[in-house]
């Protein structure tokens, strides 16, 4: 059957068949037998077990240790559908995200399987790692990094939660009116402002942020509108180093474009974060 990975089938009891599910990872199927149907992810994070058991999650079935080391989970299929632009603004993204964040249960869990925090260092450190020479020679990026180490302080002693860090609304799941999130590759402990932020510059006017923290339960201070922007700008460098390694270039210059004026360009800042 065409799509089909005969390779992960070997690491399945008999009668599976397995269909690649586009990602990132490359690592998602929809794996069929008979009438059954589950979502299987190869290498998924162990903290899978506590989202779902809290309902964050789709529905844990079964884990299972294949015989190259790889463990592979099955979540409940769910029929359902990624969120709209215009649903990102919504109460129930807030509610939800307020759910993540505030957790005593999934924090201490995370504590327990990572133990360390990711701080503001982590992602410029993350950042740096197998960043191509040209963008580490450009002198607009590396005006963006010099600003970002000056002001680590504005981000460093943030209290630190549960963050998924990948809120893009394709990992917002719509299934039987309940929202649940997915993909959680990329969960940390972290600032919890830094999770608001992909939402706040990807699907949020400017002029309503202030309302939109206000029901997640936020006061939009100096301080917190310095992380906002701090982190928007890890975020933009990020997403110049993919575009670049994707050979996404016409994205990637266009970005770059949008800051032409400089860092100490607030028109400029604002083009280029928003």
């Amino acid at each position: 059957m065409v799509g089909r990975d005969r390779n992960m089938e070997q690491n399945m009891d008999a009668g599976w068949e397995l269909h690649p599910i586009g990602g990132d990872t490359g690592q998602a199927y929809m794996a069929v037998r008979a009438q059954e149907r589950v979502f299987l992810k190869r290498n998924s994070s162990p903290f899978l077990a506590a989202l779902s058991g809290e309902g964050i999650a789709p529905k844990l079935m079964w884990t299972k240790r294949a015989g190259n080391g790889d463990v592979l989970t099955a979540q409940e299929w769910l029929n359902g559908r990624s969120l709209t632009t215009e649903e990102m603004n919504s109460m129930e993204v807030i509610d939800l995200l307020k759910e993540i964040h505030q957790s005593p249960n999934l924090l201490l869990m995370l504590q327990k399987i990572q133990g360390e925090e990711y701080t503001a260092q982590h992602f410029i450190e993350d950042y740096l790692v197998n960043l191509q020479s040209g963008l580490q020679s450009h002198r607009f990026l590396s005006e963006v990094l010099d600003y970002l180490k000056e002001t680590l302080p504005l981000v460093l002693e943030a209290g630190k939660t549960v963050c998924h860090g990948d809120l893009d609304r394709r990992n917002f799941l719509l299934a039987n009116d309940k929202l649940y999130l997915i993909d959680w590759e990329m969960v940390r402990l972290a600032d919890p402002v830094s999770d608001l932020t992909m939402i706040l510059t990807q699907y949020i006017p400017v002029h309503q942020w202030g309302e939109w923290l206000d029901a997640y339960g936020l006061n939009l201070s100096t301080n917190i509108y310095q992380r906002i922007e701090w982190y928007a700008l890890m975020n933009c460098l990020n997403f110049i180093k993919k575009s670049h390694f994707e050979g996404r270039y016409y994205e990637m210059n266009e970005k770059i474009s949008r800051g032409a004026g400089g860092i100490n360009s607030e028109h400029s800042l604002l083009r280029f974060l928003y």
